[in-house]
Formats: structure tokens, C-alpha cells, sequence
């Protein structure tokens, strides 16, 4: 059974970088820190399927 509770915690903290990130006008890396957290997330589901 995956581990949603490793998955929402990975996300909520990518998110709260990415909004730090948005905070100093750096969108690339906010985009590019949510795309790989959504990338890992995936992962982790996969590889606990």
C-alpha cells in the first residue's frame, strides 16, 4: 500500500519552497521544484504499488 503520509509531507514542503521561491520572483525554480516533487510523488506510488 503506498505511503500517503511520505507523499503529502514530500509535497507540502516542496510547496512551501516553491512559495518561498515565488516570495524572491523565482518562478523557474518554483515551477521546477513542484514538476519534480510531482515526479517523485509518482515515484514513491509506484514503487509501493
Amino acid at each position: 500500500m503506498p505511503d500517503y503520509k511520505k507523499m503529502y509531507l514530500h509535497l507540502f514542503n516542496a510547496v512551501t519552497d516553491a512559495l518561498t521561491e515565488l516570495g524572491r520572483f523565482d518562478y523557474g525554480g518554483a515551477t521546477a521544484r513542484l514538476k519534480q516533487a510531482q515526479i517523485d510523488c509518482e515515484a514513491f506510488y509506484l514503487q509501493e504499488k
